[in-house]
C-alpha cells in the first residue's frame, strides 16, 4: 500500500504570529498558579503555626509526664537526636518583615516588632537545645552557605535585646496606632493566638524575657547579661513592661474541629488510649501533695480499684510507672492495669481538647516567684506570685478554690469514648487553704521555697510548653527524674540535643569548631552547655 505524505505550507501571516509569541526562559519558568509575593499577614500565620509545641510528642516523654509502654509506638530512652531546626521559619520571619515594609508598614510596624519576638523565641530555643548555633551569619542564603556559630551567651544576650526592643516598639504602636503607616503592612492580621491584639502580644514578649532570664539563673554574675537588673526592671516598672494578668493572656494554640483536631481524640482512642501510662515522676508528686489536679489529668489504677477495692478517689489509688523500668516489664504491668492512664474523659472524648499553652500565665507567676526568691527583685513578694500560679493552674482544670467538683473516670469495658455514660463520676472536695498550708506546698523564703516553686511549675506545665519542664529539670534537678534500663543512655538524663546532621556535611569546619570549643570535639548528648555551667 502506497503511503501518501502531504506537505502543508503555513501562511506567512501565521508564521509571523507564531514567532512573535516566542517567550524568554524566565517568562516560561514562572508558575502563574503560585503567588510571586506572599503578604506579610500570610507569612505571619505560617510562623505562628510553626512555633506551636503541641502535646502528644516525645518532648512530654523527655519531661517524664507520661511513658510509652509498648515499643511499637516508641520508647522512653534519652538517646536524643537532633534539636529543632527553625531556620526555614526564621527566613520567613525576615521575608515577613520585608513584605510589611513594602506594603505600607513604617520603620516600626506590628510585623517588624513581632519579628524580633520570633527571632528571640526560635534562636534561644535552638540554643537551649544544642548550645552554640549559627545566628549572626545565618539566614543569608547564597551570600553565606557556611555560617559561623555564635556562642550561647551571644545568642541569649541578643535574644534579650530583641525582646526589649520588641516591647518598646509595641508600646509605641499601641499608644499611637495611627503614626506608623496606613497600608496592609501596618496592620496586624491572621493572628491565631491573640486575634491581632498587640497589648496581649506585648505581655507575651515580656513573659518570654522573664522565662529566658530564669533559664540564665546560673549566670547572674555575668556583667553583660545583667540578669538580676533586667528582671527587677521588668517587675518594678509594669507601665513600661506590662505582664500577663490571668490565663486569658495565655499565648496558646486553640484546636478547632474539623480543621485541626486535638492530638488525642475519639479517632485514635483505640490505638493509643492504653499505649501510654503516666509517669511516677508526675503522679507521685501529685499524690504526695494530695493535689486534686490528679483527679482531672489521670485515672486511678484499675487493679487497685477493682481488685484491691480501694476508693477511686483515694490518692493511693493513683500510680505512675518508673521511667527507668524495662519496657517489657512496664508493658506487662500496664496490661494488668497497675498504672494510672491519662484521664481518657478529659483528653480523648472531644476533638478540640484543651488549648495547648506555649507561654502561659501560671508559668510566668512561678518564674517571677523564682526570680524574687533568688534575690533579683528586693522588696517584691514571691509568695503572692507563687499562690497566683497555683490558683490559676487549678482553675484551668475547673477546680474551685473551695467547693466540690466532679472527677470523671473511664469505665472498664467501655468502647465509646465520646459517650458520657461510659464514665463514672465522683464528687471531690477542694480547699485551697488546706492544700496550700501543707509543709510540702507552703512557700518559705529559702532553698526549700524555690523547690516548691519548681515543683508547682512542673505540675502546671503538664502537657504544655514543649521542653520547658525538661529545661527546668536540667538546670535545677527539680523534680527528680528517674532513670534505669528503660531510659537508656547509661541511665543518665541527656543534657542536650545533637546538631542537625546536615551541619556535618554542609558546614563542616564551623560545626567541628563549635564542638571543639564546647564538648571536647564530640556531638555529645551528655555534654554540658555554657548556660548550665
Amino acid at each position: 500500500m502506497k503511503k501518501i505524505f502531504k506537505i502543508y505550507v503555513l501562511p506567512v501571516v501565521m508564521l509571523l504570529s507564531v514567532t512573535g509569541c516566542k517567550k524568554s526562559f524566565d517568562e516560561l519558568s514562572v508558575n502563574n498558579n503560585k503567588p510571586v509575593n506572599v503578604p506579610a499577614s500570610l507569612l505571619f500565620n505560617g510562623i505562628l503555626n510553626n512555633m506551636a509545641d503541641l502535646p502528644e510528642s516525645q518532648k512530654e516523654i523527655y519531661s517524664q509526664y507520661y511513658l510509652y509502654n509498648y515499643d511499637y509506638y516508641g520508647n522512653n530512652r534519652y538517646d536524643l537526636g537532633s534539636g529543632d531546626d527553625y531556620y526555614t521559619t526564621l527566613k520567613n520571619v525576615l521575608l515577613m518583615e520585608k513584605q510589611a515594609a513594602a506594603t505600607g508598614g513604617a520603620a516600626i510596624n506590628p510585623y517588624e516588632a513581632l519579628g524580633k519576638f520570633f527571632k528571640a523565641y526560635f534562636f534561644s530555643k535552638m540554643s537551649l537545645e544544642m548550645g552554640d548555633i549559627p545566628m549572626t551569619e545565618a539566614l543569608k542564603g547564597l551570600d553565606n552557605l557556611e555560617p559561623k556559630y555564635d556562642t550561647q551567651k551571644a545568642v541569649m544576650l541578643q535574644s534579650l535585646e530583641w525582646l526589649d526592643s520588641a516591647n518598646d516598639d509595641l508600646d509605641q504602636l499601641i499608644k499611637k496606632p495611627n503614626d506608623f503607616g496606613t497600608g496592609a503592612g501596618a496592620v496586624l492580621s491572621n493572628d491565631i493566638y491573640f486575634n491581632n491584639d498587640l497589648t496581649k502580644w506585648q505581655k507575651a514578649v515580656n513573659a518570654l524575657q522573664i522565662r529566658l532570664l530564669v533559664q540564665l539563673s546560673k549566670k547572674t554574675a555575668d556583667p553583660d547579661l545583667k540578669v538580676a537588673t533586667r528582671f527587677a526592671r521588668i517587675i518594678n516598672t509594669p507601665a513600661k513592661y506590662p505582664l500577663m494578668t490571668g490565663t486569658a493572656d495565655n499565648l496558646q494554640y486553640v484546636f478547632v474541629s474539623p480543621n485541626n483536631y486535638y492530638p488525642q481524640n475519639p479517632n485514635n482512642f483505640g490505638q493509643s488510649g492504653s499505649r501510654k501510662n503516666t509517669s511516677a515522676t508526675y503522679i507521685s508528686l501529685l499524690t504526695r501533695l494530695k493535689d486534686p489536679r490528679v483527679f482531672v489529668t489521670a485515672e486511678p489504677a484499675r487493679d487497685l480499684v477493682d481488685n484491691a477495692k480501694q476508693s477511686p478517689t483515694d490518692f493511693a489509688s493513683f500510680v505512675g510507672a518508673d521511667a527507668g523500668l524495662d519496657l517489657g516489664v512496664m508493658y506487662n504491668n500496664a496490661g494488668l492495669q497497675k498504672y494510672s492512664f491519662i484521664n481518657r474523659r478529659y483528653f480523648y472524648s472531644t476533638y478540640t481538647g484543651e488549648p495547648s499553652v506555649q507561654i502561659g500565665y501560671p508559668e510566668l507567676m512561678f518564674n517571677i516567684a523564682e526570680g524574687i526568691s533568688r534575690g533579683w527583685a528586693p522588696g517584691a513578694n514571691a509568695e503572692t506570685y507563687y499562690q497566683a500560679g497555683i490558683k490559676a493552674s487549678m482553675a484551668s482544670y475547673g477546680i474551685p478554690e473551695t467547693g466540690i467538683f466532679l472527677a470523671h473516670f473511664y469505665r472498664p469495658g467501655s468502647t465509646d469514648v465520646k459517650n458520657a455514660a461510659n464514665y463514672d463520676d465522683y464528687s471531690v472536695t477542694a480547699n485551697f487553704n488546706t492544700y496550700y498550708n501543707q509543709a510540702g506546698v507552703k512557700y518559705t523564703a529559702d532553698a526549700t521555697g524555690i523547690t516548691h516553686i519548681l515543683e508547682q511549675k512542673y505540675i502546671a506545665l503538664f502537657r504544655h510548653s514543649g521542653l520547658e519542664s525538661y529545661f527546668t529539670y536540667r538546670r535545677t534537678g527539680v523534680p527528680v527524674f528517674t532513670t534505669g534500663p528503660g531510659t537508656g543512655n547509661g541511665s543518665r538524663i541527656a543534657t542536650r540535643f545533637k546538631y542537625p546532621s546536615v551541619e556535618r556535611t554542609s558546614n563542616s569546619k564551623n560545626y567541628q569548631d563549635a564542638l571543639a570549643s564546647q564538648y571536647g570535639g564530640n556531638d555529645d548528648i551528655n555534654g554540658v552547655m555554657w548556660v548550665l555551667k
